[in-house]
Formats: C-alpha cells, structure tokens, sequence
C-alpha cells in the first residue's frame, strides 16, 4: 500500500469532521432532527409546505458553502477518471442505497452512530464495507 504523503491532510480533514460533527449535534439540538442529506432532501421532494423554507436554506447552504471557500483558498480542482456514464451509474446506486438504508452516510454514520443506533452501525458498516470492496476490485483486481 501506498500513502500520497503531498495529499495526506489530517488537520483539515479533522477541522472537517469537527465541523459536521458540530453542526449535527446543533441542529438536532435545536431542530430535533436527524442531519441525514437524503432526508432532508427527500422531505423537499415530497412537498411539504411547512418544511420547505429550512429544507431549501439547508441544500442552498450546501451548494454555496463551497463558493465561500474560494473566497478565502485555492478552489480544489475534482479528478474523475471515470466518465458521466459511470458518474450517473454511481449516482444511481448511491440513491438507491439510501432508500434501501432508510438514510444516507451523514444520517447514518454521524447521526445515527452517535446515537448508538444498531441500525445504523449496520447501515454504516455496509456502505463502508461495499466502499472498501469496490476500490480493492477495481484498483487491483481489474486494473
């Protein structure tokens, strides 16, 4: 194995997780709500009346919030060498996991775990399980 010791960055990946781990614990704190991306989502979708000006503020803060980041550093080119085709089909599966899972990555692994949820260690560990797999699979098996 081999670790890109120019790309290893534990300090911003730490002020990352402390930040979402943050904004979790508050907005459950004051909303009483799970911070699950699918969800809030998927509630937006199903047209809630009642809900729709939070949901639509959160998904906005979502897409801006890297906008802001420019502002203050060099804006972090994505790499993706596989294709839309790819893109799309991985976009896919990822939203039919979540419908599977009941919930998504954030709600599941930060939420859910944090309250000791068996189901979401279960989700958690599938998700993460599937992950590891299909990049062992295609980074030394088929490459």
């Amino acid at each position: 194995m081999h670790i890109d010791w120019n790309h290893f960055t534990p300090w911003t990946s730490l002020a990352g997780g402390i930040l979402i781990g943050g904004a979790a614990a508050l907005f459950i704190l004051f909303n009483g709500r799970i911070l699950g991306i699918s969800g809030i989502l998927g509630g937006l979708l199903a047209r809630r009346p009642a809900d729709t000006r939070w949901r639509l503020s959160f998904l906005l803060g979502l897409i801006l919030a890297p906008s802001a980041y420019a502002l203050f550093a060099a804006p972090v080119v994505p790499r993706f060498d596989g294709g839309w085709p790819v893109l799309v089909i991985a976009g896919l599966l990822v939203g039919v996991g979540t419908r599977a899972a009941s919930g998504c990555t954030s709600g599941h692994g930060v939420c859910g775990l944090a309250q000791l949820s068996p189901r979401s260690l279960v989700a958690t560990l599938s998700f993460m399980g599937s992950g590891i797999a299909v990049v062992y699979l295609v980074r030394h098996l088929l490459a």
